[in-house]
């Protein structure tokens, strides 16, 4: 295979899984909670895995622990033996219990060594321990605050979404027409008043006006009519005041 060759098809390798991880993160982004759930489910994978190491180097320590103890314990005895075996001049059975004795301190200085060793590596687990349980709970805590910040933005776009697909612009654009047509119906009225105030509309109110007007003159006639013979019964002498001045 050529060097152009395989320059080619590790570009088509690229642009594959270029392709794959922005099909990956699409699919991410569409499931949040899935991506969570899978975080908080590897997390506690490891958190097991980690309790299962803490627990296997608690038993290493308790059981160095224990065998500390059994070889001091023997120890002990050990130098009660070496005293009793030389009170006995027995030098032979002293010497090996001697020599039993260097090798049950020998196997205690080991015991201890690995001791201090577990119960750091024990101490340092556990910590690790309570960081991933914590970690856990964190995770779990903020899967529900993001899921529940974008259910909210979801919610807002959705409205965004609804409102911007609002006909508010034909809607006005509609108030708008009906509202230039009342104008122009008013204008034409208007003008059609204003037309009318020469010729035939002019001479009608005018005979309409002379009208009224004859109609308060009878009026006004008649109510002279009716008040004159009481003016004259007023003006005129009674007889029984004539006879008196007589």
């Amino acid at each position: 295979m050529t060097t152009r060759q395989r320059g080619l098809l590790g570009r088509v390798r690229g642009l594959i899984q270029g392709l794959l991880r922005g099909w990956v993160r699409d699919r991410e982004n569409e499931s949040p909670r899935a991506v969570y759930e899978e975080a908080i489910a590897e997390r506690g994978r490891q958190y097991r895995e980690l309790k299962q190491a803490v627990a296997g180097i608690l038993y290493m320590r308790n059981k160095l622990e224990a065998e500390i103890r059994e070889r001091r314990v023997e120890i002990a005895a050990l130098y009660d033996d070496i005293r009793r075996a030389v009170t006995g001049n027995d030098d032979d059975a002293a010497v090996v219990l001697i020599q039993r004795k260097e090798d049950r301190q020998n196997e205690l200085a080991h015991a201890e060594q690995e001791l201090a060793k577990v119960r750091s590596g024990a101490a340092e687990a556990k910590v690790n321990l309570a960081r991933f349980r914590e970690e856990i709970r964190n995770l779990e805590r903020e899967k529900v605050r993001m899921l529940a910040t974008i259910a909210n933005a979801r919610a807002r776009r959705r409205i965004q979404v609804a409102l911007e697909g609002l006909s508010v612009e034909s809607d006005l654009q509609a108030l708008e027409n009906v509202r230039q047509h009342v104008a122009e119906l008013v204008a034409e009225t208007r003008l059609d008043t204003e037309l009318g105030d020469d010729g035939l509309e002019r001479r009608i109110r005018e005979i309409r006006e002379e009208s009224r007007a004859e109609a308060a003159r009878r009026e006004l006639a008649e109510i002279k009519r009716r008040l004159r013979p009481a003016e004259i019964r007023i003006g005129a002498p009674t007889p029984g005041a004539a006879t008196a001045r007589g």
